[in-house]
């Protein structure tokens, strides 16, 4: 009785001690109503260009898998990616991924695309100079060329590579508070398991978002990973720093992810942690 009363006292204050917190640096703007993408995409517009500074400044966030259309910049365009993972792809050439932290450069009157990758959200800043006049717009980005991504024929050790940096990647998201690629990677059925209680995907998201608990970092010091059919279980060791009810607390343990594989796309199944001993 004394550790069910505990649990629900647990939960009880991190729903209560959560204080909502917004990720993004810039707002997100307004949904675009322009016919120049497919998908959603949320443009906020920071700088207009005028007489003295003569360059835009804008954001722009994709939902997975939304995209521009095929464009040319007179005069070039920078974009910082701020978050999530994309794709960039100039005419002739292969499509490059980018991530947080990149920065890319869109050559004067070169021809090329940019968006969000299938599997997660995309946001970038983008400074356009405009002193040779403005977008020119091209023709839509096809399915075809969207999804013709050079990659080595897939064996047990690209997998395994694939679900590590996966693995990276969401702690990235999760400590940026980054709901949007996480409600895509978490399966609609997946559970994660606390040491104060375990719940399913609305309640991590939700805590995820309003910072009931923020995976502020994930130190990653070991990691494995086995195939069982189309279920990959991987063990990490890491050293996890995390606030809870404002309080920061840095914790070892053994964090076990349980992904699964439906139509090529793996998602996250299970998220549990067991505390280790060590420091």
């Amino acid at each position: 009785m004394k550790q069910v009363l505990c649990t629900i006292l647990f939960i009880a204050a991190l729903c209560l001690q959560a204080t909502a917190q917004d990720n993004s640096i810039f707002p997100k703007g307004e949904i675009s109503a322009t016919d120049n993408h497919t998908g959603t995409v949320w443009l906020k517009e920071l700088n207009a260009a005028d007489s003295i500074f003569n360059y835009s400044i804008a954001v722009a966030t994709f939902v997975s898998g939304a995209k521009l259309d095929w464009h040319i910049h007179p005069a070039g365009q920078i974009l910082l990616i701020t978050q999530g993972t994309g794709y960039y792809q100039e005419k002739g050439k292969p499509i490059q991924i980018v991530h947080k932290g990149d920065v890319i450069k869109c050559l004067p009157g070169v021809e090329h695309w940019h968006g969000a990758s299938p599997e997660s959200g995309f946001t970038y800043v983008a400074t356009t100079p405009a002193q040779k006049g403005k977008t020119v717009w091209l023709k839509r980005v096809t399915d075809m060329e969207y999804h013709n991504i050079k990659s080595p024929a897939m064996n047990d050790t690209n997998e395994e590579q694939k679900i590590i940096n996966l693995s990276k990647q969401k702690w990235l998201w999760m400590a940026d508070k980054n709901v949007d690629s996480l409600n895509v990677l978490f399966n609609e059925k997946s559970v994660f398991v606390h040491m104060g209680g375990s719940w399913g995907k609305e309640q991590e998201i939700n805590i995820i978002k309003t910072g009931g608990i923020w995976y502020k970092q994930a130190e990653i010091q070991e990691t494995s990973v086995q195939f069982i059919g189309n279920t990959a279980i991987l063990l990490s060791k890491i050293r996890l720093t995390a606030v809870v009810g404002g309080n920061e607390v840095i914790n070892p343990f053994m964090a076990t992810e349980v992904y699964v594989q439906q139509n090529g796309k793996w998602t996250l199944g299970s998220l549990s942690f067991t505390k280790l001993l060590t420091q």
